[in-house]
Protein backbone atom coordinates (compact mmCIF):
# COMPACT_ATOMS: atom_id res chain seq x y z
CA UNK A 1 0.00 0.00 0.00
CA UNK A 2 2.85 2.48 0.85
CA UNK A 3 4.57 1.76 -2.65
CA UNK A 4 1.28 2.54 -3.95
CA UNK A 5 1.16 5.66 -2.47
CA UNK A 6 4.45 6.75 -3.34
CA UNK A 7 4.22 6.16 -6.49
CA UNK A 8 0.98 7.86 -7.26
CA UNK A 9 2.03 11.15 -5.56
CA UNK A 10 5.51 10.94 -7.89
CA UNK A 11 3.38 10.81 -10.96
CA UNK A 12 1.13 13.35 -9.39
CA UNK A 13 3.99 15.72 -8.95
CA UNK A 14 5.46 15.26 -12.71
CA UNK A 15 1.54 15.04 -14.27
CA UNK A 16 -0.05 17.72 -15.99
CA UNK A 17 -3.59 18.78 -16.95
CA UNK A 18 -5.55 15.89 -18.21
CA UNK A 19 -7.24 16.46 -21.56
CA UNK A 20 -7.90 14.66 -24.44
CA UNK A 21 -8.92 15.70 -27.90
CA UNK A 22 -6.75 17.88 -31.38
CA UNK A 23 -3.73 19.60 -30.28
CA UNK A 24 -5.40 22.60 -31.17
CA UNK A 25 -7.74 22.02 -28.31
CA UNK A 26 -5.00 21.06 -25.68
CA UNK A 27 -3.41 24.40 -26.36
CA UNK A 28 -6.60 26.12 -25.49
CA UNK A 29 -7.34 23.82 -22.40
CA UNK A 30 -3.89 24.94 -21.08
CA UNK A 31 -4.43 28.64 -22.19
CA UNK A 32 -7.70 28.55 -20.00
CA UNK A 33 -5.93 26.90 -16.96
CA UNK A 34 -3.20 29.21 -16.74
CA UNK A 35 -5.39 31.88 -17.06
CA UNK A 36 -7.85 30.16 -14.21
CA UNK A 37 -4.57 29.53 -12.01
CA UNK A 38 -3.86 33.31 -12.71
CA UNK A 39 -6.90 34.58 -10.92
CA UNK A 40 -6.42 33.20 -7.72
CA UNK A 41 -3.28 34.07 -5.68
CA UNK A 42 -1.55 30.75 -4.24
CA UNK A 43 -0.92 29.57 -1.62
CA UNK A 44 -3.80 30.28 0.56
CA UNK A 45 -5.60 28.93 3.11
CA UNK A 46 -9.14 28.13 3.90
CA UNK A 47 -11.33 26.81 7.24
CA UNK A 48 -13.61 23.99 6.37
CA UNK A 49 -15.61 22.35 8.67
CA UNK A 50 -13.27 22.87 11.59
CA UNK A 51 -10.01 21.89 9.52
CA UNK A 52 -7.26 24.67 7.99
CA UNK A 53 -6.56 23.63 4.49
CA UNK A 54 -3.94 24.91 2.20
CA UNK A 55 -4.35 25.22 -1.64
CA UNK A 56 -1.32 25.96 -3.17
CA UNK A 57 -2.36 25.79 -6.82
CA UNK A 58 -5.03 25.64 -8.91
CA UNK A 59 -6.05 21.67 -9.18
CA UNK A 60 -5.47 20.05 -12.47
CA UNK A 61 -6.67 16.66 -11.41
CA UNK A 62 -10.14 16.94 -8.97
CA UNK A 63 -11.64 13.92 -7.51
CA UNK A 64 -15.29 14.50 -6.61
CA UNK A 65 -16.77 11.89 -4.79
CA UNK A 66 -20.21 12.22 -5.40
CA UNK A 67 -22.13 13.09 -8.71
CA UNK A 68 -23.76 16.21 -7.52
CA UNK A 69 -20.60 17.55 -6.64
CA UNK A 70 -19.32 17.31 -10.23
CA UNK A 71 -21.97 18.99 -11.45
CA UNK A 72 -21.03 21.87 -9.23
CA UNK A 73 -17.92 21.89 -10.60
CA UNK A 74 -18.98 21.60 -14.51
CA UNK A 75 -21.20 24.40 -13.68
CA UNK A 76 -18.15 26.75 -12.68
CA UNK A 77 -16.51 25.66 -16.19
CA UNK A 78 -13.74 23.40 -14.51
CA UNK A 79 -15.28 20.14 -15.81
CA UNK A 80 -12.27 19.37 -17.61
CA UNK A 81 -9.73 19.40 -14.87
CA UNK A 82 -12.19 16.28 -13.10
CA UNK A 83 -10.34 13.12 -13.18
CA UNK A 84 -12.91 11.23 -11.53
CA UNK A 85 -15.82 10.68 -10.16
CA UNK A 86 -18.44 8.58 -8.01
CA UNK A 87 -21.82 8.22 -6.38
CA UNK A 88 -23.85 8.68 -9.59
CA UNK A 89 -27.53 7.93 -8.54
CA UNK A 90 -29.09 9.84 -11.58
CA UNK A 91 -29.08 10.31 -15.50
CA UNK A 92 -27.10 13.53 -15.28
CA UNK A 93 -29.05 17.18 -16.44
CA UNK A 94 -29.17 17.47 -20.32
CA UNK A 95 -27.41 20.49 -20.22
CA UNK A 96 -24.39 18.88 -18.79
CA UNK A 97 -24.41 15.59 -19.95
CA UNK A 98 -21.95 15.33 -22.58
CA UNK A 99 -19.32 16.79 -20.16
CA UNK A 100 -20.43 14.68 -17.04
CA UNK A 101 -20.03 11.64 -19.45
CA UNK A 102 -16.60 12.49 -20.01
CA UNK A 103 -15.97 12.00 -16.18
CA UNK A 104 -14.46 8.67 -15.66
CA UNK A 105 -16.78 7.06 -13.12
CA UNK A 106 -14.79 5.47 -10.06
CA UNK A 107 -17.56 3.44 -8.23
CA UNK A 108 -20.23 1.53 -9.19
CA UNK A 109 -23.87 3.02 -9.70
CA UNK A 110 -24.86 4.17 -6.18
CA UNK A 111 -21.49 3.56 -4.44
CA UNK A 112 -18.93 5.29 -2.71
CA UNK A 113 -15.42 5.73 -4.22
CA UNK A 114 -13.00 2.82 -2.28
CA UNK A 115 -9.96 5.09 -1.56
CA UNK A 116 -7.48 3.06 -3.07
CA UNK A 117 -9.37 3.56 -6.57
CA UNK A 118 -9.42 7.50 -5.43
CA UNK A 119 -5.59 7.22 -5.02
CA UNK A 120 -5.34 5.51 -8.77
CA UNK A 121 -6.78 9.01 -10.03
CA UNK A 122 -3.11 10.72 -8.51
CA UNK A 123 -5.68 13.79 -7.70
CA UNK A 124 -4.80 17.03 -6.38
CA UNK A 125 -7.91 17.92 -5.18
CA UNK A 126 -10.67 15.81 -3.55
CA UNK A 127 -13.99 17.32 -3.20
CA UNK A 128 -17.41 15.73 -1.39
CA UNK A 129 -20.82 16.77 -0.55
CA UNK A 130 -21.77 13.77 2.63
CA UNK A 131 -18.88 13.60 5.48
CA UNK A 132 -19.74 9.55 5.26
CA UNK A 133 -17.68 9.65 1.90
CA UNK A 134 -14.46 11.05 3.93
CA UNK A 135 -14.16 8.09 6.01
CA UNK A 136 -11.08 5.22 6.14
CA UNK A 137 -14.03 2.78 5.11
CA UNK A 138 -14.89 4.68 1.88
CA UNK A 139 -12.60 7.33 0.26
CA UNK A 140 -9.99 8.04 3.30
CA UNK A 141 -10.37 9.94 6.00
CA UNK A 142 -9.44 14.13 5.43
CA UNK A 143 -6.29 13.99 7.15
CA UNK A 144 -5.34 10.96 5.38
CA UNK A 145 -5.54 12.61 2.36
CA UNK A 146 -4.33 15.70 3.41
CA UNK A 147 -1.14 14.14 4.78
CA UNK A 148 -0.48 12.46 1.61
CA UNK A 149 -0.82 15.85 0.23
CA UNK A 150 -4.23 15.95 -0.93
CA UNK A 151 -6.15 19.29 0.15
CA UNK A 152 -9.91 18.58 0.35
CA UNK A 153 -13.34 20.32 0.46
CA UNK A 154 -16.61 19.19 1.83
CA UNK A 155 -19.62 20.51 2.00
CA UNK A 156 -20.06 23.03 4.96
CA UNK A 157 -23.89 21.45 5.34
CA UNK A 158 -22.67 18.39 6.23
CA UNK A 159 -19.70 18.49 8.55
CA UNK A 160 -20.94 15.69 10.44
CA UNK A 161 -23.29 13.04 8.96
CA UNK A 162 -26.96 13.75 9.40
CA UNK A 163 -26.34 16.77 12.02
CA UNK A 164 -28.50 19.74 12.36
CA UNK A 165 -26.67 22.45 10.72
CA UNK A 166 -27.49 25.99 12.10
CA UNK A 167 -28.04 28.76 9.72
CA UNK A 168 -28.22 26.24 6.67
CA UNK A 169 -29.52 28.02 4.06
CA UNK A 170 -28.76 29.49 0.16
CA UNK A 171 -26.20 31.95 1.59
CA UNK A 172 -24.63 29.09 2.60
CA UNK A 173 -24.57 27.42 -0.37
CA UNK A 174 -23.30 30.38 -2.63
CA UNK A 175 -20.81 30.54 -0.66
CA UNK A 176 -19.84 27.53 -1.17
CA UNK A 177 -19.56 28.28 -5.15
CA UNK A 178 -17.39 31.23 -4.09
CA UNK A 179 -15.16 29.13 -1.89
CA UNK A 180 -14.89 26.48 -4.94
CA UNK A 181 -14.26 29.20 -7.86
CA UNK A 182 -11.11 30.21 -5.85
CA UNK A 183 -9.50 27.16 -4.80
CA UNK A 184 -10.13 26.13 -8.56
CA UNK A 185 -8.76 29.42 -9.60
CA UNK A 186 -11.93 30.51 -11.42
CA UNK A 187 -13.33 33.10 -8.48
CA UNK A 188 -15.61 34.83 -10.77
CA UNK A 189 -17.11 31.90 -11.82
CA UNK A 190 -17.85 31.26 -8.65
CA UNK A 191 -19.06 34.56 -7.97
CA UNK A 192 -21.58 34.59 -11.17
CA UNK A 193 -22.99 30.96 -10.04
CA UNK A 194 -23.76 32.43 -6.64
CA UNK A 195 -25.56 35.73 -8.53
CA UNK A 196 -27.73 33.63 -10.60
CA UNK A 197 -29.08 31.08 -8.91
CA UNK A 198 -30.15 33.63 -5.90
CA UNK A 199 -32.05 35.58 -8.87
CA UNK A 200 -33.81 31.92 -9.01
CA UNK A 201 -34.52 31.50 -6.01
CA UNK A 202 -35.65 35.48 -5.11
CA UNK A 203 -37.96 35.35 -8.08
CA UNK A 204 -39.40 32.14 -6.91
CA UNK A 205 -39.87 33.77 -3.34
CA UNK A 206 -41.61 36.72 -5.13
CA UNK A 207 -44.06 34.31 -6.12
CA UNK A 208 -44.83 32.73 -2.63
CA UNK A 209 -49.04 32.81 -2.20
CA UNK A 210 -49.68 34.63 1.22
CA UNK A 211 -51.56 32.69 3.61
CA UNK A 212 -53.38 33.36 7.14
CA UNK A 213 -52.66 29.82 8.21
CA UNK A 214 -49.40 28.00 7.17
CA UNK A 215 -49.92 24.92 4.66
CA UNK A 216 -47.51 21.80 7.00
CA UNK A 217 -45.68 19.77 4.52
CA UNK A 218 -43.88 16.35 4.99
CA UNK A 219 -40.35 16.09 3.11
CA UNK A 220 -40.71 12.43 2.39
CA UNK A 221 -37.41 11.61 1.39
CA UNK A 222 -37.20 7.38 1.57
CA UNK A 223 -37.49 4.38 3.71
CA UNK A 224 -35.03 2.04 5.49
CA UNK A 225 -36.42 -1.51 5.98
CA UNK A 226 -39.88 0.29 5.54
CA UNK A 227 -39.64 2.89 7.90
CA UNK A 228 -40.22 6.47 6.88
CA UNK A 229 -37.27 9.03 6.81
CA UNK A 230 -37.78 12.85 6.47
CA UNK A 231 -36.24 15.83 6.45
CA UNK A 232 -35.52 17.45 9.70
CA UNK A 233 -34.65 20.97 10.66
CA UNK A 234 -30.58 22.19 9.62
CA UNK A 235 -31.10 21.22 5.84
CA UNK A 236 -32.25 22.98 3.07
CA UNK A 237 -35.83 21.59 3.08
CA UNK A 238 -36.29 23.01 6.34
CA UNK A 239 -34.63 26.25 4.97
CA UNK A 240 -36.91 26.17 1.98
CA UNK A 241 -40.11 25.47 3.83
CA UNK A 242 -39.38 29.06 5.82
CA UNK A 243 -38.96 31.01 2.35
CA UNK A 244 -41.88 29.44 1.08
CA UNK A 245 -43.84 29.99 4.08
CA UNK A 246 -45.00 26.77 5.06
CA UNK A 247 -44.35 24.29 8.42
CA UNK A 248 -42.30 21.71 7.66
CA UNK A 249 -43.96 19.11 10.23
CA UNK A 250 -41.01 17.65 11.85
CA UNK A 251 -39.08 21.06 11.94
CA UNK A 252 -38.32 19.51 15.66
CA UNK A 253 -36.28 16.10 14.65
CA UNK A 254 -32.67 16.09 15.80
CA UNK A 255 -31.37 15.57 12.75
CA UNK A 256 -31.77 17.38 9.22
CA UNK A 257 -32.50 13.88 8.05
CA UNK A 258 -34.76 12.03 10.86
CA UNK A 259 -35.91 8.67 10.65
CA UNK A 260 -39.65 8.87 11.81
CA UNK A 261 -42.47 6.47 11.13
CA UNK A 262 -45.99 6.38 10.25
CA UNK A 263 -47.50 6.61 13.41
CA UNK A 264 -45.89 9.94 13.96
CA UNK A 265 -46.61 10.77 9.81
CA UNK A 266 -50.64 10.25 10.72
CA UNK A 267 -50.59 11.75 13.90
CA UNK A 268 -49.09 15.28 12.57
CA UNK A 269 -51.06 14.98 9.50
CA UNK A 270 -49.23 16.97 6.69
CA UNK A 271 -51.44 19.38 4.39
CA UNK A 272 -48.92 18.10 1.62
CA UNK A 273 -46.59 15.81 0.71
CA UNK A 274 -43.38 16.59 -0.48
CA UNK A 275 -42.30 13.40 -2.51
CA UNK A 276 -38.30 13.12 -3.38
CA UNK A 277 -38.21 11.40 -6.68
CA UNK A 278 -34.83 9.34 -6.56
CA UNK A 279 -33.56 6.55 -8.85
CA UNK A 280 -30.76 5.03 -6.86
CA UNK A 281 -32.84 1.50 -6.85
CA UNK A 282 -33.63 1.20 -3.50
CA UNK A 283 -36.98 0.13 -2.51
CA UNK A 284 -39.70 2.95 -2.84
CA UNK A 285 -37.09 5.46 -4.25
CA UNK A 286 -39.27 7.03 -6.84
CA UNK A 287 -42.23 9.26 -6.16
CA UNK A 288 -44.50 7.18 -7.79
CA UNK A 289 -43.34 4.11 -5.40
CA UNK A 290 -43.57 7.06 -2.83
CA UNK A 291 -47.38 7.70 -3.68
CA UNK A 292 -48.77 4.08 -4.60
CA UNK A 293 -46.68 2.94 -1.01
CA UNK A 294 -48.92 6.04 0.51
CA UNK A 295 -51.89 4.97 -0.87
CA UNK A 296 -52.07 1.54 -0.38
CA UNK A 297 -50.69 1.77 4.16
CA UNK A 298 -53.88 1.18 5.92
CA UNK A 299 -52.92 4.17 7.71
CA UNK A 300 -51.55 6.59 5.39
CA UNK A 301 -54.25 6.03 2.99
CA UNK A 302 -56.75 7.85 5.22
CA UNK A 303 -54.78 11.37 5.27
CA UNK A 304 -56.29 14.34 3.43
CA UNK A 305 -53.42 14.74 1.33
CA UNK A 306 -53.05 11.38 0.36
CA UNK A 307 -56.78 11.20 -0.39
CA UNK A 308 -56.79 14.50 -1.94
CA UNK A 309 -53.24 14.23 -3.90
CA UNK A 310 -51.83 16.86 -2.19
CA UNK A 311 -48.25 16.13 -3.56
CA UNK A 312 -45.37 18.18 -4.84
CA UNK A 313 -42.13 15.99 -6.20
CA UNK A 314 -38.97 17.45 -6.09
CA UNK A 315 -35.70 15.57 -7.44
CA UNK A 316 -34.29 13.97 -4.35
CA UNK A 317 -30.73 14.84 -5.63
CA UNK A 318 -32.00 18.94 -4.86
CA UNK A 319 -32.93 18.26 -1.37
CA UNK A 320 -29.28 18.06 -0.42
CA UNK A 321 -26.98 21.01 -1.39
CA UNK A 322 -26.57 20.71 -5.12
CA UNK A 323 -26.63 23.02 -8.38
CA UNK A 324 -29.86 21.79 -8.32
CA UNK A 325 -31.63 23.01 -5.06
CA UNK A 326 -32.44 26.67 -6.68
CA UNK A 327 -34.74 25.11 -8.58
CA UNK A 328 -36.28 23.36 -6.19
CA UNK A 329 -37.42 26.62 -4.90
CA UNK A 330 -39.95 27.28 -8.01
CA UNK A 331 -40.97 24.07 -8.01
CA UNK A 332 -41.94 24.20 -4.10
CA UNK A 333 -43.36 26.95 -4.49
CA UNK A 334 -45.27 26.42 -7.98
CA UNK A 335 -46.57 23.10 -6.53
CA UNK A 336 -47.76 25.17 -3.58
CA UNK A 337 -49.92 27.55 -5.53
CA UNK A 338 -51.17 25.20 -7.94
CA UNK A 339 -52.88 23.00 -4.54
CA UNK A 340 -54.42 26.56 -3.65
Amino acid sequence: MMTKVVVALAVLAATGCAGSGSAGGADAKAGATAKAASATSYPFTLENCGTDVTYKAAPKKAVTLNQTAAEILIHLGVGDRIAGTGYEIEKPPAAIAEQYQKIPVLSAPGAEIKHEKLLEAQPDFVYGSFASMFTKEQSGDRKQLHDLGVPTYLTEFDCAYHESVAGADFTMLFEEYRRLGKIMGVPEAGEKLATDQKAVVDKAVAGVRKRDTPLKVMWFYSTYEGTPWAAGPGGLPQHMSQLAGVENIFADAKTKWAEVSWDEVAARNPDVIILADLTRGEPNDTAKEKTDLLKKDPLTSKLAAVQGDRFITIPGSHMDPSYGSASAVPALVDGLNKLG
